[in-house]
């Protein structure tokens, strides 16, 4: 039996939501343009299958996502893994705002 992988570029794999969600992607790139720190290069759409979440990536394996009607970047914290648009998950040379919060407890 053939695991799946959880991510896709395959578009055959998008549902109509997921393809709604790219459309909304390529709309707001094509509007806002990319964020400040996302590389542009090798940039494709993808799919996490487990999440439903519709995103861009590059060569540098940043994630890109809606947040509202704007596109930002995904940030994950190298040190603990916590996920979030700047936000929720302000990375700093230590790991993040969430792994400064665990230090103190």
């Amino acid at each position: 039996m053939k695991t799946q992988e959880i991510t896709t570029t395959d578009l055959a794999d998008f549902g109509p939501r997921e393809r709604g969600m790219l459309v909304d992607l390529l709309d707001a790139w094509e509007k806002q343009g990319l964020p400040d720190d996302f590389h542009e290069e090798e940039v494709r759409a993808m799919m996490n299958r487990n999440s439903g979440n519709v995103f861009l990536t590059n060569s540098e394996y940043q994630t890109a996502m809606m947040n509202g009607d704007k596109l930002e970047i995904w940030h994950n914290c190298f040190n603990c893994g916590h996920e979030g648009f700047h936000e929720d998950c302000q990375l700093n040379d230590e790991g993040c705002n969430e792994c400064e919060v665990r230090d103190e407890s």
